[in-house]
């Protein structure tokens, strides 16, 4: 019975090692290869030398990019660099999964590891982001859309001198707006002079910080009606621009008309600027939102609505931080009793401001963007 079982044995092992024996002599040496030579065969032929050729012009111009990013120089394609990772990123994969030599291999994963710490480098760097947002992004952004800018300023400027000179032809179009509520406001608010004004002031909300609090809670509600009315294909961005526009221009005629306006102006010249701004700049957030659902060219209305709306942020932060600044300036300067031509100087002053800042801060980065795109063609 042993025997039998050792003689089976043997025939197996000798089974085996013939089935061994022939696989080598008929040529199938890859399948006992090591993974490095399989790729050193396939990357040898024109597989690897075209995948090299084919996306070398494109790695050069991320390593363009990432240098210029290393370097704290906007040359103009910064704003690509997310999108260019990730191809690096997917060309990184590719050449794994295809076993392309290993010079390639290591000059993506290189590559990679730069932009990865790069993408990081700007997350963390929130200071830095925060002053180029306020000197570069921001303000090329308003002029970049300087249509939106002019059509939101018209959708509330326009009701506004509406409703202010109206009252000289006829008041009932003002006393309809306002309500009797509304216009016995004003008359305690601004029927007397300054001092009175400072009174009913501090009678009414106890303290600055209270004033400052009741204000940014009333600009923050404005600003999120008129980006949320985007969504309605721009239709309640335009109708909360058109109501703000008849509310404050009957407001401001009926105190021209029936109060003490000089205690009025006196006390909106700091922070008109920045309110009125603010609040046309948060309405071309909500138009720009609007116009992705209106006009989504050949994608679909989700994704041209998630892009319109990342394209309205900026947008959306700065208005937000000037309805938050004249907050700020309502609560803790406007209600001072203080010399009248004061309060219009530094009224004007802000109007000027924001003028040359919209017109004028961010223009050098524009600047050197198109001498770097110059540099580069003549180059090319």
């Amino acid at each position: 019975m042993t025997g039998k079982i050792g003689n089976r044995w043997g025939m197996a092992l000798c089974c085996v090692f013939s089935l061994f024996a022939s696989t080598r002599w008929l040529g199938y040496d890859e399948l006992w290869s090591s993974k490095e030579n399989v790729r050193l065969r396939m990357s040898s032929g024109n597989f690897g030398n075209n995948f090299e050729k084919k996306n070398a012009p494109r790695w050069c111009e991320t390593d363009v990019v990432m240098t210029a990013l290393e370097q704290k120089n906007d040359n103009g394609l910064v704003k690509e660099f997310p999108r260019m990772f990730r191809q690096l990123c997917s060309d990184l994969a590719l050449a794994n999964h295809r076993m392309h030599e290993m010079r390639v291999v290591n000059r993506l994963n290189e590559a990679v590891i730069r932009g990865y710490k790069l993408l990081y480098r700007g997350r963390r760097s929130g200071l830095e982001g925060v002053v180029r947002f306020a000197v570069e992004t921001f303000p090329q952004t308003v002029r970049a859309e300087w249509r939106l800018f002019w059509l939101s300023n018209a959708f509330f400027w326009v009701p506004f001198f509406a409703m202010f000179f109206s009252v000289w032809a006829d008041v009932t179009w003002v006393q309809s707006v306002m309500g009797q509520d509304g216009m016995s406001s004003m008359e305690q608010m601004y029927g007397g002079d300054s001092q009175s004004q400072v009174v009913h002031l501090r009678s009414e909300f106890g303290s600055n910080f209270m004033m400052f609090a009741h204000y940014i809670q009333n600009n923050v509600g404005i600003d999120f009606q008129l980006f949320a009315g985007g969504v309605l294909a721009g239709l309640g961005t335009i109708f909360f621009l058109v109501a703000n526009g008849v509310m404050i221009g009957a407001a401001a005629g009926y105190v021209q008309y029936a109060c003490n306006p000089t205690s009025f102006w006196t006390f909106v010249s700091g922070h008109s600027s920045f309110e009125m701004l603010g609040m046309c700049v948060v309405g071309m957030a909500g138009l720009r939102m609007g116009l992705g659902i209106l006009n989504p060219g050949r994608l679909p209305r989700t994704r041209a609505l998630r892009e319109s709306t990342a394209k309205a942020l900026p947008l959306l932060y700065g208005g937000a931080v000037m309805t938050a600044l004249a907050a700020v300036v309502e609560g803790f300067w406007s209600a001072q009793d203080l010399p009248h031509n004061l309060k219009y100087g530094v009224g004007i002053f802000f109007w000027v401001l924001h003028v040359v800042y919209f017109l004028y801060v961010g223009r050098a980065g524009v600047r050197h963007t198109a001498r770097n795109r110059v540099s580069e063609e003549v180059r090319g």
